[in-house]
């Protein structure tokens, strides 16, 4: 039986928004969202997997249960299998502890770390640092060396390195090189070791150069260094700014350019060549002079007053020889003054001078020694040795 318009109303749906009567067809209620997940539970899976701490997952994964009982959160697979992983990383961390197998494993990893930290190539050595060769500062070509604390016994020292220029872009080969770097790192190890006196006789000149293989790809770079002709190296060779108080350095800067004049003394004898050894006899005294003047410029400590005193007094007497040898009219004049003026040089002066400052006070062989010579042991590919001169005069 059909309504009637005065009968019921048809069914009407109500608005899930308003909880109103709506126009037929509008939606029903929504149906409620799904809980989130845990964020714990998560965590608990990551450390687990990650086992960087191994108990921590399961720390996590006990207060994801609670949590999840509590807000009726999802996740509660996540945190039981974080447990799980963690409670086996943590049985294994206590077997390997217990046998001693994580610290064999730990102690080769420090010590491949270590060695791989030591391993340098010839092209990263840097100023100060001393290194080990694999056949030995002679070994005339080589790529790798091990980096060594200065304490240790070495073969060599870095005293620093320049650029190659003006040898164009193709190969120049190993003869403007060597002669180029010979020049250069003599300067360079002058500079790095200004207490000549304490190198040691072993210590030669040095340098690792480009080869022709590694020109090709850029590379310029001759890196200086002492190394070690015999036996090996204890302790660095660095005596400079860097590790020099005032007044040793002001000593050195004062009496390390007397050496330097003497080592350019010509190579022909006066018999030969009398107006270049009368110019380099005038070059010394020069040097004597700007000697005097550095010393008496500079307000020394009480204990090397007197000897720097005495010392000027000697080199001003030195000095007198070298003057009349500069203006010598022929040989027999020179040598008149040439070999007074070499005694004349006050060695004992100096060790005691250098004695009050710290320095070393043990003079090496005197310039002009037949003996102190130095001979040239050879270069090759990747670097050439030369001996370092004797040291300073005073």
């Amino acid at each position: 039986m059909e309504p009637s318009a005065q009968g019921w109303p048809p069914p009407q749906q109500y608005h899930p928004a308003y909880g109103m009567p709506g126009p037929p067809g509008a939606p029903g209620p929504l149906p409620p969202a799904a809980p989130d997940i845990n964020g714990l539970a998560i965590a608990s899976l990551v450390a687990g997997i990650l086992c960087c701490v191994p108990p921590l997952g399961m720390i996590l994964g006990a207060a994801a249960l609670v949590r999840i009982r509590k807000k009726g959160e999802r996740g509660k697979g996540l945190a039981v299998a974080g447990m799980i992983m963690s409670l086996v990383g943590t049985l294994l961390l206590t077997a390997g502890l217990a046998t001693g197998v994580l610290r064999e494993a730990y102690d080769g990893f420090r010590e491949a770390a270590d060695e791989a930290g030591r391993t340098r190539s010839t092209f990263d050595l840097r100023k100060g640092q001393c290194f080990n060769t694999p056949g030995g500062a002679a070994e005339a070509e080589t790529a790798d060396v091990e980096v060594v604390p200065c304490s240790e016994p070495h073969d060599g020292e870095i005293t620093g390195s320049f650029k190659l220029t003006g040898l164009g872009d193709g190969w120049p080969g190993d003869e403007p090189i060597e002669a180029a770097a010979e020049e250069r790192c003599a300067t360079v190890n002058r500079q790095y070791a200004m207490d000549a006196w304490a190198v040691p006789e072993n210590a030669w000149l040095f340098y690792y150069q480009p080869s022709r293989q590694s020109w090709r790809i850029g590379d310029r770079t001759v890196s200086c260094a002492f190394a070690a002709e015999r036996d090996k190296l204890t302790g660095s060779l660095r005596s400079d700014a860097a590790v020099l108080d005032p007044h040793q350095l002001a000593y050195l800067k004062a009496v390390n350019p007397i050496d330097d004049v003497l080592a350019d003394e010509p190579e022909e004898d006066v018999e030969e060549d009398l107006a270049a050894n009368a110019e380099w006899a005038g070059d010394v005294e020069k040097a004597l002079a700007a000697s005097v003047s550095a010393l008496e410029g500079h307000t020394w400590p009480a204990a090397s007053r007197k000897g720097v005193t005495d010392l000027v007094e000697e080199l001003e007497g030195a000095r007198e020889h070298w003057a009349k040898a500069a203006g010598a009219a022929d040989p027999e004049v020179f040598w008149e003054h040439y070999e007074p003026g070499y005694d004349a040089l006050p060695y004992d002066l100096g060790s005691t001078v250098r004695g009050t400052l710290g320095l070393s006070d043990t003079p090496p062989d005197e310039p002009g020694d037949p003996e102190s010579d130095p001979e040239d042991p050879g270069d090759g590919e990747n670097g050439g040795a030369g001996a370092e001169t004797g040291g300073a005069a005073v």
